[in-house]
């Protein structure tokens, strides 16, 4: 049974219940916008997201779910890098690792302050479901050190071979583009599809990212889960 639809005329979306079930992405709203409420849960952030569905919202907001047409996502082999990069990659600036500082992370990121955004999305609520879908194996970050001062990073969700990413940030140039690059490239070796960037940036396109129809990437998402 799929969850109530509410029909308002500013949000004519599915209202979820505390059963852990979501309606199909195609009845997404124009902007993405699909469902309002249920929790952050485990179980139901890793079945949002093999659906092709994503929690975002801000501070005082009901938790909403999106599942936007068309996806931004990035095949590992299209990675882009440019020649100043490279050269920062060659010259050893950072030293990259992975989930060895996941709540500086996603606190750093948490704190960053976007142009095109009043405030985080990053509630202390994902904060704390982040955290727990890390020590369960699901969520993971990579960092950007500078010596040994955290100078940018990114964090996400790891199913089957999809990388799922959520937020990256940067306390010096190139910092996090350099964790992302090593990050994909080791993604491309262990054979992942897709990398999910979920919505349009200028910084993911110049990496090489693309918006693909919402039903090709969902295909191609059911292939690569476990």
């Amino acid at each position: 049974m799929l969850p109530c639809r509410i029909m308002h005329p500013e949000m004519p979306v599915f209202l979820l219940s505390d059963e852990i079930i979501f309606p199909p992405p195609h009845l997404a709203e124009n902007d993405g916008l699909l469902a309002v409420g249920g929790d952050l849960s485990e179980k139901r952030i890793l079945r949002a997201y093999s659906m092709g569905i994503f929690p975002w919202y801000t501070k005082g907001s009901p938790i909403l779910w999106w599942s936007p047409d068309p996806r931004l996502v990035l095949f590992p082999h299209e990675l882009k890098v440019s020649r100043s990069l490279r050269q920062c990659l060659k010259k050893g600036v950072f030293t990259v690792t992975m989930n060895q500082a996941f709540q500086q992370v996603i606190r750093s990121c948490a704190a960053v302050r976007r142009k095109e955004q009043s405030g985080t999305w990053i509630t202390q609520e994902m904060e704390d479901a982040y955290i727990g879908l890390h020590h369960r194996g699901y969520a993971l970050s990579v960092e950007a050190w500078d010596g040994s001062t955290l100078a940018g990073g990114l964090y996400g969700i790891r199913l089957g071979k999809v990388f799922f990413g959520e937020s990256m940030f940067a306390q010096r140039s190139n910092a996090s583009k350099a964790a992302f690059v090593t990050f994909v490239e080791q993604l491309r070796e262990k054979g992942f599809s897709i990398i999910d960037c979920q919505v349009r940036t200028e910084h993911l396109l110049r990496l090489g990212a693309r918006e693909i129809p919402r039903a090709a990437y969902l295909k191609i998402l059911q292939r690569a889960l476990p």
